[in-house]
């Protein structure tokens, strides 16, 4: 037996990730952390009920360690980027004590990550003030350009980290760390970001880490030796004239044999681009746990607790980490965000139930253009005041029916059968998956079947019953007769052009180059109205045997494919005869002999040429494929209807307009409308999980 660090005592076990890990005067349950970050769910700057229950319901199932924020701002010249928790006022000491007494409960350690954002911020947010930095360059992520920094304002800010330690620990935290990638600290530290004179210039090694030593010691003096105090911090840029490994070790180094850290975080790389932060923070398609091995030679070199976090989503790397002694801690940051509950799953022995991250870094896309975290298949992440992790069983059986095996049809079939009602799936198509079966036809994308293939072992783990290659009409379902009906059909592609009422002749749809249905050849337009991934992917399939031009009637090309999904396919697209054009509209399309003539326009004159080409694409979304769903209509007994209050509030669906119904009827996901996976999987969370 051994103790947790809330007094509750738990049988041992010899798996590597289960091992208690003593950090200072600080007993972890175990080995697994999540790691600082920061999903925009603050309200008015402070770490509310939203936040705490997100980091209570990963503490309730088992993490050992949650490291908070990412990263609190602890100046008002540091404001924040993603809705960051403000560390600089003492308004926040009572949300965070509510933040860290909710993971204490479940004898879950806290932590919370401080910066000074410097030139990753901007003057326009927050009080206007200037953003700050080492040097007069700006970020190519944010654009903003930075005062160079002032002898006072140094002095101001490195007061400005001892108060914002001070408040955390004040608020029951039982560390923090200091975030030293990207951020003002090491911009200091870097030559690519460095271009003071005097004792922080960049001059040398120790002039550059002065203004990092000056922060910690004042840290130390505020809270005493024994709080916790550690870095996440960049070991090696990856990038000529930045710094190397040789410098980050020397730096951690330095900081260690002076007593400032008591641990170290490692990253690898640079955050001031796309393309630098999907080095940092890989995803789908990407190798596995990349720097890992980097983040050993840290540990092994220097000796000190290090944890490390980069595309660990599964519990095998994460526990060959930790068992090899790469690692003291392992992140498994964005594997939390998909399935909150794999500490509590491993020690149930049931692995194979978590529900896989498949690298889609929705959630981090959405904080990047201003939004909130969201896991693009567990829609309960982020609401977990509305939505439960865990459904809970119905009080009475009953027999549902759901038309459609995409994702939200898989999601209505899961959560109808854990609540305990008889479920019957119909499917046309000879395998489930609908369009994420078509998106991970590209071997870059084939990770998103995960979301299917999870689905289809929780509904074989409870009896739901399959009808493949079935096009189901009304009579087929009303011959299983429901209680329940739910319309998960799906869309089929638009082909008509914007505000145009009838089909575009002689185009074909990005679906017919994704599947394989039709090879691409020649010269090609692909017209990308959505601006989602579709367009994209299949112009990355088509370049391989035809010249493409992609074209977008708004000011930048794919607006729906957010920062880091966008760099790979810029990155496989870049040496290819490809040509982006933007603020440019498709008028219509006629043929000429083999070719097709586009009729070329766009919303700012009245001017169109004409331009030829031998196929031309439309991805313009979809349309509803809902016939089934209004020859059902008038069968039910809510006539289709949605209660909104009652869905928005999480509520029971109880509108009966036609009791002679002998059924409730509802369509979700890109049935009603084209939307995306995640809202057809939180369309059937919603509905399904009281009825």
């Amino acid at each position: 037996m051994r103790q947790t660090l809330n007094g509750e005592a738990q049988m041992t076990s010899t798996d590597p990730l289960l091992q208690p890990y003593t950090l200072k005067h600080l007993t972890l349950k175990n080995r697994i952390m999540t790691t600082a970050h920061e999903p925009a769910y603050p309200e008015d700057g402070m770490p509310k009920d939203r936040y705490r229950a997100y980091h209570a319901e990963r503490a309730k199932a088992g993490v050992g360690l949650a490291m908070t924020a990412g990263s609190a701002s602890v100046s008002r010249d540091s404001p924040p980027s993603f809705n960051n928790v403000l560390a600089y006022t003492d308004d926040v000491v009572p949300w965070i004590r509510n933040l860290t007494d909710a993971c204490h409960e479940h004898g879950c350690a806290v932590m919370i990550q401080l910066t000074h954002l410097g030139r990753r911020t901007g003057w326009s947010k927050g009080d206007w003030l200037p953003s700050v930095s080492s040097s007069h360059h700006h970020e190519a992520a944010h654009r903003f350009n930075p005062k160079l920094l002032e002898d006072w304002d140094i002095a101001r800010i490195i007061t400005d980290y001892a108060d914002a330690a001070e408040r955390m620990q004040a608020g029951g935290m039982d560390g923090i760390e200091l975030e030293c990638y990207g951020h003002l600290i090491d911009q200091f530290w870097s030559p690519l970001t460095n271009e003071m004179e005097g004792p922080y210039g960049a001059a040398t090694p120790e002039t550059r880490t002065q203004f990092a030593r000056d922060i910690l010691e004042a840290i130390r003096k505020r809270v005493g030796d024994d709080f916790i105090v550690g870095i996440r911090f960049t070991a090696d840029e990856a990038e000529a004239g930045g710094i190397t490994p040789d410098d980050g070790i020397a730096i951690a180094r330095s900081l260690r044999d002076a007593g400032l850290v008591d641990f170290l975080n490692v990253i690898k790389g640079r955050v001031h681009s796309d393309p630098a932060l999907s080095r940092v923070i890989p995803l789908q398609g990407s190798p596995g746990a990349p720097h890992l091995d980097f983040a050993g030679r840290i540990k092994a070199e220097l000796g000190m607790p290090t944890f490390h976090a980069a595309r660990i989503p599964d519990v095998a790397t994460a526990r060959h980490a930790v068992a090899n002694g790469l690692l003291d801690l392992v992140g498994m940051t964005r594997a939390h965000m998909a399935d909150p509950h794999i500490v509590q799953k491993i020690t149930e022995g049931r692995e194979d139930d978590i529900r896989p991250c498949v690298g889609a870094t929705y959630c981090l896309d959405r904080i990047y253009q201003g939004g909130e975290a969201l896991c693009i298949h567990n829609p309960a992440t982020g609401r977990e005041l509305s939505m439960p992790h865990v459904i809970p069983p119905a009080d009475a059986r009953r027999t549902v029916v759901v038309v459609g095996a995409g994702p939200g049809g898989l999601e209505a079939a899961r959560v109808a059968a854990e609540r305990g009602h008889h479920v019957t799936v119909l499917e046309a198509a000879s395998d489930p998956g609908g369009q994420v079966r078509l998106t991970a036809q590209s071997p870059r994308r084939r990770e998103m079947i995960g979301i299917i293939d999870w689905r289809m072992s929780q509904c074989a783990a409870r009896d739901v019953t399959f009808q493949f290659n079935t096009w189901a009409e009304a009579a087929d379902v009303t011959a299983l007769d429901p209680d329940l009906v739910i319309l998960a059909t799906g869309g089929l592609p638009q082909l008509r052009l914007y505000e145009q009422m009838h089909e575009t002749p002689h185009v074909i749809s990005a679906w017919d180059i994704i599947s394989g249905d039709i090879k691409a050849s020649g010269d090609m337009l692909i017209f990308d109205e959505a601006g989602d991934h579709a367009g994209l992917q299949a112009a990355e399939i088509a370049a391989d045997t035809a010249r493409v031009e992609v074209m977008t009637p708004d000011r930048s090309f794919a607006p729906e494919v957010m920062g880091i999904n966008l760099v790979p396919y810029i990155r496989n697209l870049q040496d290819k005869d490809v040509t982006m054009t933007v603020a440019r509209r498709l008028k219509g399309v006629r043929q000429d002999g083999n070719r097709l003539v586009a009729q070329v326009g766009s919303d700012y004159t009245d001017n169109v040429q004409e331009r030829a080409f031998d196929q031309i694409v439309v991805n313009y979304g979809t349309l509803p494929n809902a016939d089934l769903y209004f020859d059902l209509k008038p069968l039910s007994s809510n006539l289709g209807q949605v209660d909104h209050d009652a869905l928005i509030a999480g509520g029971r669906q109880t509108l009966t307009p036609n009791p002679q119904g002998t059924f409730q009827l509802f369509r979700i996901g890109d049935a009603v409308a084209a939307r995306n996976t995640h809202a057809a999987i939180y369309d059937a969370l919603r509905l399904v999980k009281d009825l």
